[in-house]
């Protein structure tokens, strides 16, 4: 899990929408729980934005350089899928 504390180089910022009670969102909820503080940990400086809206599907947003931005839906996606579809978007940036 060495591309965690590398966040940082490849991206600008980190966003994490979810409902707040939607059992759609359930796994992003567990996932935020259980690795915030890591994430935010190895990365001190990198803006990690968790927004809640009712009704919202989950998503991982990410933003690199000039401004350019990649999603994921996160719908149906477990913790692990959810950590391997960040460690995708943290590698999309350093290319």
């Amino acid at each position: 899990m060495a591309w965690r504390g590398q966040l940082s180089r490849n991206l600008k910022e980190l966003r994490i929408l979810l409902s707040p009670n939607s059992p759609s969102s359930s796994s992003t909820r567990a996932f935020i729980e259980n690795n915030y503080k890591d994430l935010k940990t190895k990365n001190p400086k990198l803006p990690i934005l968790i927004r809640e809206a009712t009704g919202i599907e989950p998503q991982l947003w990410a933003r690199y350089d000039m401004g350019i931005e990649r999603g994921i839906r996160l719908e149906g996606l477990n913790e692990q899928q959810i950590s391997k579809a960040l460690e995708d978007l943290a590698k999309g940036g350093a290319s």
